[in-house]
């Protein structure tokens, strides 16, 4: 949801609010939650939800108890309570739909162990803070470094400051277990921090980093995508995809997370839909399907002794052989099927020309004949070679 200064100024521009994606009603930024409760007001005698929800880098987003009763808005600045010092993070979500917010990911709102909010951060908190993200690329670089020397088998992705700067949270991915220690010592004492380390998976990794995916667009899971289901390969083969591993997977190398999609779609399709390895018994042969259109409801089948030719049926027709199949009885031939399916013909789509009746080619230049080339320069050498008459 965009917020009021994102919509039309002066001479039909937009207006923007020009703070590349920390606004203060927070609309701009990734995976946010419109707040469709912030316009109706609590019952009498209702006291205010005291929790709220606030993001920190990229989409890590925790929810903490404001004890001292602050009032807070989307897109204020708070410290918060972290297991040594303080954190620093922009509230997202204020007020009853908090609570909808944590029941939905199974947080119990009454629990003592909710952590707390400090205070509303101070411009020492945040210029600290600024401060330490700048710090974040370049102690990625060094960390990474240190880990090529140590032929460790691992990525380092990303790099999180606590809002104070006393810790760095490492995120990384590997393929199998990581024996970092002395990893940890040799970067505790180089950069003079607590450094803990985190393993990631490697969708986690593509959604802190985020991308552009094959379709245009930005990744499901940077933008909008808050869990991860598992996806297979069956989901490909309902859907009848070529399985093929570099069309199907996406930016993290594994399978892409629409594949489950319009899955849904495709199973409720199913249902009814003969399945592939079926087989029908005519009097002119057996006969086996070869391909399958699910929205259309038709398959191609053909003869075990006659694999080039295609027969087109509907499932319909398919279900009334298989009947007639399991009494014992066979069909003469699929033949007298299809026969009953070309009598729709198909209309002929006829284009139109709406650019005009300008030929695309207008302005392209003719193609000389080569006779005419050679005629021309042949006079042109007899009037070289021809005398002049006196005069």
């Amino acid at each position: 949801m965009s917020c009021s200064s994102c919509s039309t100024g002066k001479d039909g521009k937009p207006g923007g609010c020009k703070n590349n994606g920390t606004c203060g009603t927070d609309s701009c930024n990734k995976l946010t939650v419109f707040d469709w409760l912030s316009n109706m007001s609590l019952p009498g005698g209702e006291k205010p939800f005291d929790c709220v929800e606030v993001r920190f880098k990229n989409s890590r987003k925790e929810f903490f108890r404001n004890t001292e009763n602050l009032s807070l808005s989307i897109g204020d600045l708070v410290a918060t309570q972290a297991k040594s010092g303080h954190d620093i993070g922009m509230v997202t979500l204020v007020g009853e739909l908090v609570k909808v917010q944590m029941k939905k990911k199974k947080e119990d709102f009454n629990s003592k162990d909710v952590p707390k909010i400090y205070r509303k951060a101070s411009q020492k908190d945040i210029d600290i803070w600024q401060k330490c993200r700048d710090r974040e690329a370049e102690i990625q670089k060094r960390s990474r470094e240190i880990a090529i020397a140590l032929n460790l088998e691992m990525k380092l992705s990303d790099v999180e400051f606590q809002g104070d700067g006393s810790k760095a949270t490492f995120f990384y991915t590997a393929e199998e277990r990581v024996d970092f220690r002395q990893l940890i010592k040799d970067m505790a004492s180089a950069f003079g921090i607590r450094i803990e380390m985190r393993q990631i998976g490697y969708r986690q990794e593509a959604q802190r980093l985020g991308g552009i995916g094959s379709c245009g667009r930005e990744l499901c899971c940077s933008t909008w995508l808050t869990d991860f289901r598992s996806v297979s390969t069956s989901a490909a083969r309902y859907q009848q995809l070529s399985l093929n591993p570099q069309k199907l997977a996406g930016q993290c190398g594994k399978l892409k997370c629409c594949l489950n999609y319009e899955l849904d779609v495709y199973l409720e399709a199913l249902k009814d839909f003969p399945g592939q390895d079926i087989k029908l018994y005519t009097e002119k042969g057996l006969a086996y399907c070869q391909k399958t259109d699910i929205f259309k409801g038709l398959l191609w089948f053909t003869y075990r002794d006659d694999p080039s030719n295609w027969h087109v049926l509907t499932k319909q027709q398919v279900h009334e052989i298989v009947e007639k199949n399991k009494k014992k009885q066979k069909v003469v031939s699929l033949e007298e099927y299809t026969l009953l399916n070309d009598t729709t013909e198909e209309k002929e789509v006829v284009f139109e020309n709406v650019v005009g009746q300008d030929s695309l080619t207008r302005f392209d230049k003719p193609k000389r004949s080569k006779n005419k080339r050679n005629n021309k320069n042949k006079k042109r050498r007899n009037n070289r070679k021809r005398p002049a008459k006196n005069a």
